[in-house]
């Protein structure tokens, strides 16, 4: 097999309403839609979803990288995966969500051309995931309004956003927990909104509330803060972005750091990335969790899914960002029906067709 044609399309779709985290407020998907056209007439599909808060890229930086991929990869082997990321790592230093994009679509023709779903190929381990739902920025009476919409609709595990200051967010997680009551698990995501002292401080208080774990509370950069935080709180620490690769995630587990990593494949650059990180972490005792970012559409998220379900190490997911969209990319995959339990096809690669 050999690639011929890489085609992309940058796409932008707003969601149906703006989610607010500590970084800013997120109003639109945004994605880089691959396909990769093959001399056996095989496509797959990815995509790359730049995350501007988190990565840094941009949707114009990301299509025009996949351009330049296109040029060093005309006739490779898509199966060849560790050759494909090596010619992408000589043409781009990061550009993580434009090799995401890549990568995505190569594990789809994988699945493809075995004919197996890639959740069989990655390790079988599952056929489906459970996901929770996330809960952005809001007054602590729309958070908690917003609460009680998911527990209706089947979720038993919230994602919620905090990290602007002490007395606003304990007082949304306060509302919160009274509104679900004691049975709903609650994860907090500070997206570095804290400074270490202050993130154990905050921690501490909202324990009373019993909380699963505490997502990325100080800079992505600050690791000896974050190794501060584990070491003075009772509550489970999670890194985000702290973590890109699997670099990353050895310097988080040679310094303590963590108790948790979220794994994104926006962020590493794709499943093969993904795999590595993971690997390292199980080898710790650590486990993962799959992330997501806001502005994906159903096929990052699928494959992530896929992912997850796939391997053992990989505990819990946050996979919700198709339940914002008013449509798919391309038909297949995760739905748009907000729904806690994400069950995979048996179709072959991602289970996405036009």
């Amino acid at each position: 097999m050999k690639i011929t044609k890489i085609n992309v399309a940058p796409k932008a779709v707003k969601l149906k309403e703006p989610i607010t985290i500590s970084l800013g407020t997120i109003e639109h998907s945004m994605s880089a839609i691959v396909e990769i056209e093959t001399d056996e007439g095989t496509i797959g599909y990815g995509e790359g979803s730049p995350g501007i808060l988190i990565t840094g890229e941009t949707l114009k930086g990301t299509t025009e990288c996949i351009q330049l991929f296109e040029r060093q990869l005309l006739g490779v082997d898509p199966l060849d995966l560790e050759k494909v990321h090596s010619i992408m790592n000589s043409v781009a230093a990061q550009a993580p969500s434009a090799k995401t994009a890549i990568d995505i679509a190569c594990y789809d023709l994988f699945g493809k051309k075995a004919n197996l779903p890639v959740y069989k190929l990655l390790g079988g381990f599952a056929s489906s995931v459970q996901t929770d739902m996330t809960i952005g920025i809001d007054t602590p009476e729309i958070m908690a309004e917003k609460a009680k919409l998911a527990i209706s609709q089947g979720f038993d595990t919230l994602k919620i956003k905090v990290g602007t200051g002490f007395v606003s967010d304990i007082a949304r997680i306060k509302t919160i927990r009274e509104v679900v009551g004691s049975q709903i698990k609650l994860r907090l995501d500070a997206n570095q909104g804290w400074n270490p002292k202050e993130a154990v401080n905050t921690i501490n208080h909202l324990a009373q509330f019993d909380i699963e774990l505490v997502e990325q509370p100080v800079a992505y950069h600050d690791i000896e803060g974050l190794t501060f935080v584990t070491n003075h709180v009772m509550t489970p620490i999670m890194s985000d972005e702290s973590c890109f690769n699997s670099k990353d995630a050895l310097r988080l587990i040679k310094a303590r750091a963590v108790d948790f990593v979220n794994i994104k494949l926006m962020k590493c650059g794709g499943i093969h990335e993904a795999l590595k990180i993971n690997s390292i972490c199980e080898a710790a005792g650590i486990e993962c969790m799959i992330g997501c970012m806001v502005e994906e559409t159903n096929i990052g998220v699928t494959a992530a899914a896929h992912l997850a379900a796939a391997t053992k190490n990989i505990t819990r997911a946050d996979l919700d960002a198709t339940f914002g969209l008013n449509e798919v990319a391309i038909p297949g995959g995760v739905g748009l029906e907000a729904t806690s339990l994400i069950s995979l096809s048996n179709k072959a690669g991602l289970g996405l067709s036009k």
